[in-house]
């Protein structure tokens, strides 16, 4: 085989090789974007969960269950005598939240969560009693009742506790019914918008290409950097397997920009491969100042006619450890520096400042977020 020939083949090769990995990066469109209008509805709801084995709530700090369950009874046709007051414990007052899908049907069942906002031990083993649904503007679009389940268990006895998992919190398996539709107008004005999860104009128009190439020319357009514009077809009965057909298309998105999450409670740092240090020396000491107060007591004499009194004394001590020199070559990998300073005694906050001091150096080549 001639050297020409090897070139070719190995040539070959390459692309192929470049091809498979663009491949392997290429995401379907609905990954990418969503169809606007098409989006879930949160609704929630106030209630009262009953049948508890004592584990409800303390009616003289939670007045609001006692309100709830006379004004639930007077509804039922039962009135209390006047000045009659309830000690319930084996009920609590609750939050219930759903999410209404897109298209959901009167009919459909959701699950719910249920969430006590007393002083309740455990929903464990409760009911919750009919509850309405509401949406942000007021209408009520489910109803919700069921056995709630609770994904933990607890005991207690002679003053010892034990307990697994969240007790106060439970969840009801298809525990609502779709009351009312929210009306959706896909496709109104024969146009549909497809909105990225993420603002990038290079993306939107690599979606604009995609589209065009597989449905033809002047199918889509860039509105801007996030929504992108489809055309289509005159007849109302084809659009679902057109918009169908388009989720389906492959799209190779830009690659995300360098960025560093840092999480200022718990010291976890969080990067992306796009992330590029530059040569820099960093240097770590730690500075405390510790105030001490020894009390003693100043006794007179027993003739000298003085007074018993109490003296402090405060010691104050300075410390300064020794600082630590690392030096960062360029290119290095910010997991190791992590890793190193890590190694020389720095805490989650001494991190966070050192990283916002290479920003601001300009040896940290990404965005630099602390959550």
């Amino acid at each position: 085989m001639s050297a020409v020939h090897k070139f070719l083949l190995g040539l070959m090769w390459l692309l192929a090789a470049l091809m498979v990995s663009d491949a392997a990066r290429a995401e379907k469109i609905r990954e990418l974007a969503s169809i606007a209008g098409v989006r879930t509805n949160q609704l929630v709801g106030y209630g009262i969960v009953v049948g508890l084995d004592g584990t409800g709530d303390q009616t003289t700090q939670t007045p609001f269950t006692v309100q709830s369950m006379i004004n639930m009874l007077s509804r039922m046709g039962i009135n209390l005598p006047p000045g009659q007051s309830l000690q319930l414990k084996n009920v609590a007052a609750v939050m219930v939240t759903a999410d209404l899908p897109p298209f959901a049907r009167i009919g459909q069942p959701l699950d719910v969560t249920v969430s006590s906002i007393g002083n309740a031990k455990s929903l464990r083993g409760g009911t919750l009693v009919l509850t309405p649904l509401k949406g942000a503007d007021g209408n009520v679009y489910a109803m919700a009742q069921g056995n709630v389940v609770v994904g933990g268990a607890g005991a207690q006895a002679g003053g010892s506790r034990a307990q697994i998992n969240h007790l106060s919190v439970g969840r009801i398996a298809k525990g609502a019914t779709v009351e009312r539709e929210v009306p959706l107008n896909l496709g109104e004005g024969n146009v549909a918008h497809f909105e990225l999860h993420r603002t990038d104009f290079g993306t939107a128009w690599r979606v604009v290409e995609a589209i065009n190439k597989a449905m033809g020319q002047g199918t889509a357009s860039a509105i801007d950097g996030r929504q992108v514009e489809v055309r289509l077809p005159a007849n109302p009965s084809e659009r679902i397997a057109f918009l169908g057909a388009i989720e389906n298309l492959e799209v190779t998105p830009l690659p995300m920009p360098a960025k560093v999450i840092v999480n200022a409670r718990t010291g976890s740092v969080v990067m992306n491969q796009a992330v590029r240090i530059e040569e820099c020396a960093i240097a770590h000491g730690n500075l405390s100042v510790s105030v001490t107060a020894d009390n003693q007591i100043s006794q007179p004499n027993p003739l000298a006619g003085g007074q018993t009194a109490g003296v402090t004394n405060a010691n104050i001590e300075l410390k300064q450890e020794g600082g630590a020199l690392m030096s960062v070559k360029a290119g290095a990998n910010l997991a190791d520096i992590v890793k190193a300073l890590n190694a020389i005694g720095a805490n989650p906050q001494d991190l966070i400042a050192i990283l916002q001091a290479m920003k601001m150096a300009g040896a940290l080549r990404a965005e630099l977020e602390i959550i």
